[in-house]
């Protein structure tokens, strides 16, 4: 079996695939203080409950964008599975090429998304990701990464409300009921909500316009599920894409 591991800045999402099937997932808050030995406990654990143990994995493929857990994650491999795990970054076979003025500062989370987003739906495509960072990902009709945007999270923003004023509380993010909100808390939520909604329309739109073709976008992350549904430009939700992800760059590198 194959462990998929896909370390972002607010949760590590793990998944076990037997073939092309993904059997199990698991979602962790990330710490990047998290040592070899909590890991291999956690993860110890999570397989337990699923029926597995360490044994019945013979591959591991990471996607990181928090730097000190790659050592402990690394280690963990080593010592539990007797393995070194394919970690995505610069030099690693995915058979997407990179259009961007510096090719190594693309985050492995965004090259995969675009990876399993052009298996799943071909070239061109353009992938949304609402996860710590709302992140925009443009493939082209050859399938090559031409770059993306970078916008703020959903909870990043709502998090830099809440901090940053001295009367407005921290609230669930959650679908109003309508725009105009009738108290304070709504009115939040509205904003947030719809805000995200129009942010997200507006970039696809821009995006496609400068692509000058017709194309699909597809949705991921945490928040995809909440946000995603309510955007007539989305036309894929896809949960799961970074670990399907990372199981067709995990094959791809297999091949000889």
């Amino acid at each position: 079996m194959l462990l998929t591991v896909d370390v972002g800045n607010t949760n590590i999402v793990l998944g076990l695939f037997h073939g092309d099937k993904l059997t199990s997932f698991w979602r962790l808050h990330t710490d990047s203080r998290m040592t070899t030995d909590e890991f291999t406990l956690l993860l110890d654990n999570l397989l337990r409950m699923g029926g597995f143990s360490f044994q019945d994995i013979s591959g591991m493929a990471v996607a990181c964008v928090v730097p000190p857990l790659l050592h402990p994650i690394t280690r963990f491999a080593e010592r539990n599975l007797k393995l070194t795990p394919l970690i995505v970054g610069p030099g690693t076979k995915t058979g997407m090429p990179i259009l961007l003025d510096n090719p190594k500062e693309l985050g492995a989370d965004l090259l995969v998304n675009s990876v399993a987003a052009k298996e799943k739906y071909g070239a061109p495509v353009i992938v949304v990701d609402f996860g710590t960072a709302t992140t925009f990902s443009a493939v082209s009709p050859k399938g090559e990464y031409l770059g993306g945007v970078i916008a703020p999270g959903v909870k990043m923003a709502l998090d830099g409300l809440f901090q940053q004023t001295a009367k407005l509380p921290k609230v669930e993010i959650v679908e109003p009921l309508s725009t105009i909100g009738k108290n304070t808390v709504t009115a939040i939520q509205s904003g947030i909500f719809f805000g995200f909604i129009g942010l997200a329309r507006e970039i696809i739109r821009g995006m496609k316009e400068e692509m000058g073709i017709s194309c699909p976008t597809v949705a991921t992350g945490g928040l995809s599920g909440l946000i995603a549904r309510r955007i007539p430009e989305v036309d894929h939700l896809e949960p799961m894409l970074t670990l399907e992800g990372l199981r067709l760059i995990f094959e791809r590198n297999q091949r000889k």
